[in-house]
């Protein structure tokens, strides 16, 4: 089983200043916040890294900052992934992958394929990559589900397929996963709020927003988890949990933004079409912050 990925990763944010340009310096306090406080491995230019209004340039050199911060510490996964197959094959193939250790991709979005077609595709991105591949479906974001079916085969099919990042908030679906996947082949889990349960079913971790921002207590509470101490894992989900719901109230990353911001670790700038946090979140997630 591939070990570098059990536990805790992170999904950065790009932290952006004020004239909304790539703010490296509070990146590298970012990374250098998580690797001091437990987290297990990095996740670049994600979701939460609101990758889709990137540029390429900006990528890169995202990647260069994460990379000579991290110094060799953690494992580190980088997002390539969306809905022209052939844009993401030329991506992998014209990405300096030296420093990566897996790509996460995620399931196409907007297009609507068929099964078959979410299939299809990623055995073309398992060809064409030279490192192993993190599938992620998130249905929320996607519009369409990547069913267990359509993993297990993929898993079943391809060597360097080696794990799912599950987002799609459904627990019989995650279970399905767990029950039926291969012994070598990692369930990790996409929503903060139930990555717990899933850890204590089976699952190999999480790849977390909350945590970049509370790594110590939240990789406690998967290891705990992957341990099988259910009580005192329960007690961190517990103290974390009303935060968990606020920052996802409004949107991603715009919740974990304004957590950072009151952290005093980077502004809550995001790119349009995102809006930072509203007063009443920023409040909520300000009080949250100070009695924590």
């Amino acid at each position: 089983m591939n070990s570098k990925f059990l536990g805790t990763g992170v999904a950065l944010v790009t932290p952006f200043k004020s004239d909304l340009s790539v703010d490296h310096d509070a990146l590298i306090n970012i990374v250098n916040y998580n690797i001091d406080n437990g987290t297990d491995y990095l996740v670049i230019c994600g979701t939460t890294g609101e990758s889709v209004t990137i540029t390429k340039q900006e990528k890169q050199a995202i990647i260069a900052t994460i990379t000579k911060a991290n110094k060799g510490r953690l494992p580190l996964v980088l997002g390539i992934g969306g809905n022209n197959t052939m844009a993401v094959i030329e991506e992998i193939k014209t990405t300096d992958l030296t420093n990566i250790d897996a790509i996460l991709s995620v399931s196409p979005y907007y297009s609507k394929p068929t099964q078959e077609g979410i299939y299809q595709h990623f055995k073309a991105i398992s060809n064409a990559s030279p490192i192993d591949v993190i599938l992620y479906n998130v249905p929320g974001r996607t519009s369409k589900n990547m069913e267990v079916s359509t993993t297990l085969r993929l898993a079943k099919d391809f060597d360097n397929i080696i794990a799912v990042k599950e987002a799609g908030n459904n627990v019989a679906q995650y279970l399905e996963l767990i029950k039926n996947k291969p012994d070598d082949f990692l369930v990790i889990s996409g929503d903060d709020d139930l990555a717990l349960g899933v850890v204590l079913a089976g699952g190999s971790g999480v790849i977390s927003v909350i945590a970049q921002a509370f790594p110590k207590d939240f990789s406690n509470m998967i290891r705990l988890g992957l341990k099988g101490d259910a009580k005192e894992a329960y007690k961190l989900h517990f103290k974390l949990m009303d935060v968990i719901g606020y920052i996802f109230e409004e949107n991603n990353p715009a919740g974990i933004k304004a957590v950072f911001e009151a952290l005093n670790l980077c502004e809550d700038t995001v790119r349009l079409p995102l809006v930072p946090a509203s007063n009443a979140l920023k409040g909520k997630i300000q009080d949250f912050v100070k009695s924590y």
